[in-house]
């Protein structure tokens, strides 16, 4: 099961492991402990909002985008109390004693089989979130890659399943390879990213201006994304995934909203080391 908060905790998990800081240099840089981080990153309690933005500042990462993430997480994760309420209740009603039950047999029957019912859900639903948000304290301090953060949450889709899919919403933003990273002559920052366990390739891009526009292709279909509003200008976007493999080249165009402004494109491979590329000359 992939709620939001757990989504939220995955993006946080990813952008604290980009710091490379244990919690407690985290918790050294934040108004939040080094205990309240460990609770926040495994998804045991929703962070409050500013733990969000202190993470982006921390990882010089806008925040517009985690944060939209967080209304999701916040409005959720106060719904589900809400829903499992009544049926925690009714399973703990006293059962009716056996004079009561003979004239109403069939009507004592069926509560009893809701009950058992909702019970059998509460449970599988506890059982879930146990599973996906132990109350274990973590065992160690030390920043962990991203791939490696415990508790992630496993890739939605692979190769051919994933293209034309947001990365986030499949889980393929966990830990990806950023192949490299481009700063346009207007001073936007164009990243081409890779996820090895989804095979697949994309761009993102921050620092951009309403109407900018990134694509990026590999062998096939050409993905882009444009900026439509404020919240995507003050935050990142990004594009829908293409497939990718080892040795395969992506490359990726940014096309300012200006209409003075040139196409600027740059190609990365599949498997080398992560660098910066200059910007070129107007394409």
């Amino acid at each position: 099961m992939t709620t939001e908060p757990a989504r939220l905790a995955a993006a946080l998990r990813e952008l604290r492991a980009r710091t490379g800081l244990s919690l407690a240099a985290l918790a050294e840089r934040t108004a939040y402990s080094k205990s309240s981080w460990e609770r926040y990153l495994n998804g045991k309690v929703l962070p409050p909002r500013q733990a969000v933005r202190e993470l982006c500042r921390v990882a010089d990462e806008p925040d517009g985008r985690l944060l939209a993430l967080w209304e999701i997480a916040e409005s959720e994760w106060s719904g589900r109390a809400t829903v499992l309420a009544p049926a925690t209740e009714k399973t703990r009603e006293p059962p009716s004693t056996p004079g009561a039950e003979r004239p109403h047999r069939r009507g004592a029957g069926l509560v009893v089989v809701l009950a058992s019912v909702c019970a059998l859900l509460v449970g599988g639903v506890m059982l879930v979130l146990n599973l996906l948000l132990p109350g274990r304290d973590t065992a160690g301090d030390e920043p962990l890659p991203a791939a490696a953060a415990p508790y992630s949450l496993a890739p939605q889709c692979h190769g051919a399943a994933c293209e034309g899919r947001d990365p986030m919403r499949m889980i393929c933003g966990i830990g990806p390879d950023t192949l490299t990273t481009y700063r346009t002559a207007t001073g936007a920052h164009v990243e081409l990213r890779h996820s090895e366990k989804c095979g697949a390739s994309w761009a993102r891009v921050w620092g951009a201006r309403i109407g900018d526009r990134v694509e990026v292709t590999v062998d096939g279909p050409t993905r882009d994304v444009r900026i439509t509003d404020r919240t995507g200008a003050e935050s990142y976007v990004y594009t829908g995934m293409t497939v990718a493999h080892p040795g395969s080249t992506v490359r990726a165009c940014f096309l300012p909203a200006s209409a003075d402004g040139g196409r600027e494109c740059f190609e990365a491979r599949v498997g080398r080391s992560a660098g910066t590329v200059p910007p070129p000359s107007p394409q």
